[in-house]
């Protein structure tokens, strides 16, 4: 495939997953720094511009492509490693809703390198996602799953090693 400066062009100026992660560098830095409100307000911004949700306290490794984002959230205590594929609809959120109050407490999961995860897969609770693994179109991911996985269903099961 040959790529052109109209593909270039038109990636960066039409890819919400793309401004989305932008965004959420910038507030992440700045959460970082410990500038008080400015991150949120950024991460806000960003959920308004895009429909895209990454909370600037969570830590996003390596790179991440968040494909057709719509509806996508990532909450603050997430981790997400390297080469991840997020999909529309993904929720990486809190099991046990506002119940965990403070900051320091994992409540959202951590998800490895080289994992695909489905259009409305919901992965709720402090959790760990292994390398290499898939998650299905809108699986309920509730228990760690292996490396080298594919889960699938509600709650969501390990089908396959691959």
């Amino acid at each position: 495939m040959r790529i052109s400066f109209g593909n270039i062009l038109e990636v960066i100026l039409t890819y919400p997953g793309l401004h989305a992660i932008w965004l959420y560098r910038f507030s992440h830095f700045l959460y970082v720094l410990k500038i008080p409100i400015l991150p949120r307000i950024l991460s806000s911004f960003g959920r308004f511009l895009t429909g895209i949700e990454v909370h600037p306290a969570a830590k996003i490794k390596g790179s991440i492509f968040i494909d057709h984002g719509m509806g996508v959230v990532i909450g603050s205590t997430a981790e997400i490693g390297d080469n991840v594929i997020v999909y529309s609809g993904v929720v990486m959120g809190n099991r046990n809703g506002s119940l965990d109050k403070g900051y320091g407490i994992k409540r959202h999961p951590t998800v490895g390198n080289n994992v695909m995860i489905g259009s409305g897969a919901k992965i709720l609770g402090a959790i760990t996602i292994g390398d290499n693994v898939k998650i299905g179109a809108n699986a309920v991911v509730l228990t760690d799953i292996e490396s080298n996985s594919l889960a699938v269903g509600m709650p969501a099961k390990i089908k396959k090693r691959l």
